[in-house]
């Protein structure tokens, strides 16, 4: 059987169209391509500026100098183990601190440190060992110490915050979410807050600022512009968790005074007034009755402070019981709850003169006491 070749016309124009039609796409599609590429462009060129203006300068200069001072805390917390009952240590939290003496003591907030098993913290690029040196819960302050050398130890200027006014400028520098040597400005909004410290008791004279203070900016300082310390960065206001222009500083003043005495005592010594206050339910139930607000003292303890005032405690006669004296200024400030008493009474040394301002025989009167020393 022969095989022969079968000639179709016209497959050969089909073929050159095709071809054709390919080439013209091809080209089609470079000179597409070529006009949707950028042509080269040139750099811009930097245009110069002046110097930084006189403010700039100063703010970067006391960042610094003060961020030297400037430390990260990290704390752990023991857990057990459920199944092994072995005993580990786990991140707790962190905070900043700031470094108070050249013996290698260390301020920052009671909260940072509260609860923790162990502390570690970051002075420049070397992270140390901290030991537990004192706590105040009372003024949320606390004092660990490391062993550096003195060379790496760069003790921040000490302010007051007696002299205050709004609108000072502010700097708070600190390691919000663990981001250490963060610098932020603000203003002194207002001056002799009162917020309440970790045991409920108040802090007075608390310095309230707008400059952002954020989770784990605790314990940082807060600088006035000749970079001194005037407060220690300690609590925000913010429905977030985060920064809303309204945040809180424990004054130098207080800290000037409670930090010596945790580095020589471990503790802050308690004045003693000399009496027992009435519970809860009592002093409301009476306050009710009378009217009045303040703080009843249930019993003056005699040969203490009190009782040498001439302060009366809730006694019985004939007629029935006789309430004792109700507290209720402190120096002027107000007292409505028993822990209102005790933190204002905290913001003394035994040996200070106060005034109270008491209710007693519906008549207000006011005694000077002298505080004695709490054992």
């Amino acid at each position: 059987m022969s095989t022969r070749s079968v000639f179709r016309p016209w497959l050969l124009p089909s073929l050159l169209f095709g071809v054709g039609l390919g080439v013209l796409l091809s080209v089609g599609i470079i000179k597409a391509v070529s006009l949707l590429r950028p042509a080269a462009v040139a750099d811009r060129a930097v245009t110069p500026r002046s110097d930084l203006d006189a403010d700039e300068r100063s703010t970067i200069a006391l960042f610094h100098k003060a961020s030297k001072s400037v430390v990260f805390i990290t704390t752990t917390t023991r857990q057990v183990d459920f199944w092994t009952r072995n005993v580990f240590e786990v991140p707790q939290g962190s905070g900043s601190g700031f470094v108070w003496d050249e013996s290698g003591h260390i301020v920052t907030n009671f909260h940072v440190v509260q609860g923790a098993a162990s502390a570690k913290i970051t002075l420049g690029e070397t992270e140390y060992d901290a030991d537990a040196v004192g706590v105040a819960p009372d003024q949320d302050l606390a004092v660990l110490k490391i062993r550096a050398a003195r060379g790496n130890l760069a003790p921040i200027a000490i302010g007051t915050s007696a002299d205050l006014q709004a609108g000072q400028k502010v700097y708070a520098i600190g390691n919000p979410f663990g981001l250490d040597h963060s610098l932020t400005t603000g203003i002194v909004s207002a001056l002799g807050r009162t917020i309440q410290s970790v045991t409920n008791r108040p802090i007075d004279g608390v310095i309230q600022t707008d400059a952002a203070i954020n989770p784990g900016n605790s314990g940082g300082p807060l600088l006035d512009s000749a970079g001194r310390l005037i407060g220690v960065n300690t609590a925000i206001y913010s429905p977030s968790g985060a920064s809303a222009g309204i945040g809180f500083a424990v004054p130098v003043d207080t800290v000037s005074r409670i930090v010596p005495e945790l580095i020589a005592h471990g503790k802050v010594a308690r004045p003693r007034l000399g009496v027992e206050l009435a519970d809860t339910s009592l002093n409301d139930l009476v306050t009710r009755r009378l009217e009045v607000e303040g703080v009843m003292l249930q019993r003056v303890y005699p040969d203490m402070p009190a009782a040498s005032a001439g302060l009366r405690g809730t006694r019985r006669d004939r007629d029935g019981i006789i309430p004792g004296d109700i507290v209720q200024e402190i120096d002027g400030k107000k007292v409505t709850t028993r822990d209102e008493l005790l933190g204002r009474l905290g913001n003394y040394r035994p040996g200070d003169n106060v005034t109270l301002t008491i209710w007693r025989d519906r008549q207000t009167l006011k005694v000077r006491v002298t505080l004695g020393a709490a054992e």
